[in-house]
């Protein structure tokens, strides 16, 4: 018998990796083209020169998805994964035509209502746990970290090009489009789930949000989120006003930062993994993302400047965001898996809501400085309940 250290990934995990990373990627890109653009876009649109309603827009799907990523993970419990994935994207397809075919900011902000109702990602990292054995967990999830980084990165260089070709609402028509994709993927690529025994729903509920250690990582999320949402109120007008970027320029800076972020960040992880180092890597990635927003708010006063920070907050987010998933899944009773990342993207949903809303808010009442030195602040927290963190044991199973 192999050991789990030396045991492949099996076709169908390879398989699953992939599919389900796709699935994110094709509904994160649509989300992702609006943030290099939207900021600029918003001072043409009725009520877009507000930038706490800037923030609503950029955050406002956080605030559904906030509200109903427990019930979706909970349903997927139950009910089974795909049929939960697949009406999710479906309102998702919803939400964006109606953002697509809105003529003010309001109308925007009704639209990113109705794409965070399509709350999946607490089902389809499920999913990926229920078909990936544990020792291979952290590597399907960090396909589905680094697709979301990759989608990022074209997201980047693409919007302004889209934007001067399609505008807008044609943005938001793609991003339906790529989510009608994602369904088809979903349906006919994405392998079908084991039976796993099902437990009532609401004591796996009670279960999960009586888990400290789960309690940690659900902080840590949610600071993540919001410290990039609130990050990216502010940037692109940055950009232009620091930086003296046109907005079709603003990729010259990301893609170098996204790229240049991979090359530290994949070998991290591989590292961490090998050598049981994943808690000083996790906690580096934390303290740097501290630095990160220091950075900006102090020393941040150049094109060259900015680039440098972007480049950092990328080798932090993407070594969080492809760890995190993980550790939920190990951490989380097998009952409850469901239920536990319905709390931990809930979580992540307020803070990408809540990073929008106070980012705008913030910088409209009192300035980028004290966005900037909030974010520190709480990424300061996070550090302090990371160090006290428990890393979990990979506990093998055999392949299927």
């Amino acid at each position: 018998m192999r050991s789990p250290t030396n045991d492949p990934m099996t076709s169908t995990e390879r398989r699953a990796g992939a599919a389900l990373a796709s699935i994110f990627a094709l509904r994160m890109l649509g989300l992702f083209l609006i943030l290099p653009v939207f900021a600029i876009y918003a001072k043409d649109l009725p009520g877009g020169d507000d930038m706490a309603l800037v923030g609503w827009a950029l955050g406002a799907y956080g605030l559904t998805q906030a509200l109903l990523q427990i019930a979706y993970g909970i349903a997927s419990d139950r009910f089974g994964r795909k049929p939960v994935i697949v009406f999710g994207l479906l309102l998702f397809v919803v939400g964006s035509f109606v953002a697509a075919l809105a003529g003010d900011i309001y109308g925007v902000i009704a639209g990113r209502v109705l794409q965070g109702a399509g709350a999946i990602s607490a089902a389809v990292t499920a999913l990926a746990a229920d078909l990936t054995r544990e020792q291979h967990l952290t590597k399907v999830m960090a396909m589905i970290g680094s697709s979301i980084g990759l989608v990022f990165a074209l997201s980047m260089v693409g919007a302004p090009l889209l934007y001067a070709a399609i505008g807008m609402p044609g943005i938001f028509a793609l991003t339906g489009a790529l989510a009608i994709l994602a369904i088809y993927v979903v349906l006919e690529v994405v392998p079908a789930a084991p039976a796993i025994p099902r437990r009532p729903s609401w004591p796996s509920f009670v279960e999960v949000l009586s888990n400290r250690q789960l309690l940690r990582m659900n902080f840590g999320v949610f600071t993540l989120h919001l410290v990039q949402t609130a990050m990216w109120v502010l940037l692109p007008s940055i950009l232009v006003q620091r930086g003296g970027l046109a907005v079709a320029e603003h990729w010259q800076v990301y893609l170098p930062a996204v790229l240049v972020s991979f090359v530290i960040m994949v070998p991290a992880i591989i590292a961490a993994e090998k050598h049981g180092r994943m808690k000083l890597v996790f906690n580096a990635a934390i303290a740097l993302l501290l630095v990160v927003q220091i950075g900006f708010g102090f020393f941040g006063d150049s094109v060259y400047a900015l680039g440098f920070w972007l480049t950092l907050f990328f080798v932090a987010f993407n070594v969080l965001e492809a760890t995190q998933p993980s550790l939920i899944s190990r951490l989380a009773p097998a009952h409850a898996k469901g239920a536990a990342l319905g709390v931990y993207n809930t979580t992540q949903s307020l803070g990408l809501f809540l990073g929008g809303v106070l980012g705008g808010g913030l910088a409209k009442h009192s300035g980028a400085l004290t966005v900037w030195i909030a974010c520190a602040v709480l990424a300061l927290c996070w550090l302090v309940l990371g160090l006290s963190m428990t890393m979990p044991p990979v506990r093998a199973r055999a392949a299927a």
